[in-house]
């Protein structure tokens, strides 16, 4: 299922293009695997299921309701302006979630940027920062934590996570703004006066939306399945009643994204059911045993496989390990159970698989005229650029 995401897009692009294709796909590699659970062990399958109805949900909730919203305006595209966008997009993943905050900023960032031709870098560091790295602080920023929090890790505990957040959100912040003052000197002087010339101030069209949103945090905070999948049901469908078709016209909203992302992580969520059930099995076996590999386990499967039930894989491996102790969290450590969450939020950018947001943000781009970087493409830039990072907060803080 891998190797068909990364390498179709390459091989055969048109043939991959439609979603019906990528759900044949998905259908001919996880019936197999569908089979031998329905046989064998109904109820994983069974598991598996409300767990990507649940994931599926509140994706497509927050991709509704964030749809209509618009912040209508174009800035000029300064590395200042776009530096702010993925700082303030950093800051809110945590608070909506990294999809509420990358659905909500990526098309205002996008039209800023429209004059611009050199724009893939942005989106990647969009991706690194709003669509993963930001959503640390709160259960509510990444599904992981959120599966973190129903297990019985305190809600504010992941706020002790806030120096790593610091750490990494900083210094890309800071990478990001001097490569794109590099890029912004290169940009065609025609591109650079036809952005200062098209600016107008950013208003927000579609607010009550933000009620909404409000409403899908709340419904995730306090309730469980399946009432909170109905209430997020509700208020998207709330969301698209009320909201003027004007406004997701001009946002470019299309159902395309999401039905991608349906489509792929239904394929990964039944292939992955056995890859996961050998770490549980024989997970001791990997010789995990000390914070900072645990760190770079779970963040190394994270980037392949979903990061939420990766998290709990490895969260039931640290109990494995039967050094509670006084100051521990669910029967982990603290030191492992950091992490843990640490290396399933951050690592989860290090693909565009690796957690959901990044496929939505890469195909709305994608729309947007923006050419983004291949499957392989983009491993170049998280490896340059994220790997040494992740080696530096191993060194600080594991």
């Amino acid at each position: 299922m891998l190797v068909a995401i990364a390498v179709c897009p390459l091989a055969v692009p048109r043939w991959w293009e439609p979603n019906r294709h990528k759900l044949l796909v998905a259908a001919v590699l996880g019936v197999p695997v569908l089979a031998l659970y329905l046989l064998r062990q109904p109820g994983a399958l069974v598991r598996t299921a409300e767990e990507y109805v649940s994931f599926i949900v509140l994706l497509a909730g927050l991709y509704v309701i964030t749809g209509g919203i618009r912040l209508r305006g174009d800035l000029e595209a300064t590395p200042a302006v776009n530096t702010a966008f993925l700082a303030v997009g950093a800051g809110l993943a945590s608070l909506i979630g990294t999809t509420g905050a990358s659905m909500l900023l990526i098309r205002p960032l996008l039209q800023t940027n429209q004059e611009r031709t050199r724009v893939r870098h942005t989106v990647v560091f969009f991706i690194f920062l709003v669509s993963n790295i930001g959503g640390m602080l709160t259960p509510l920023g990444d599904p992981p934590l959120f599966l973190g929090y129903l297990q019985g890790v305190p809600f504010t505990w992941t706020l002790r996570l806030l120096p790593h957040w610091l750490l990494m959100v900083v210094a890309l912040l800071a990478v990001y703004a001097v490569w794109d003052a590099i890029e912004h000197r290169r940009e065609p002087a025609r591109a650079l006066t036809r952005d200062r010339a098209r600016t107008e101030p950013l208003r927000v069209h579609g607010g009550a939306n933000a009620f909404a949103l409000l409403g899908v945090v709340a419904a995730v905070a306090t309730l469980g399945a399946p009432g909170r999948e109905l209430a997020i049901c509700a208020l998207a469908a709330v969301s698209l009643w009320r909201t003027p078709r004007a406004i997701r016209r001009a946002n470019g909203f299309t159902t395309y994204p999401i039905v991608e992302v349906a489509v792929l992580f239904l394929g990964i969520f039944l292939t992955m059911m056995p890859a996961l059930e050998l770490l549980r099995a024989r997970g001791l076996e990997l010789g995990v045993r000390e914070p900072w590999q645990f760190f770079w386990a779970t963040g190394a499967l994270s980037s392949f496989l979903d990061n939420a039930p990766t998290y709990l894989v490895f969260l039931a491996l640290g109990q494995a390990l039967g050094r509670a102790g006084e100051g521990s969290v669910v029967g982990v450590a603290p030191a492992v159970l950091a992490g843990i969450s640490v290396g399933a939020v951050a690592m989860g950018a290090n693909t565009y698989i690796g957690n959901a947001p990044n496929f939505m943000v890469k195909a709305i781009a994608e729309e947007a005229k923006v050419r983004m970087p291949s499957f392989f493409g983009y491993l170049l830039y998280s490896g340059a650029i994220l790997l040494p990072l992740f080696a530096v907060v191993t060194f600080v803080f594991f």
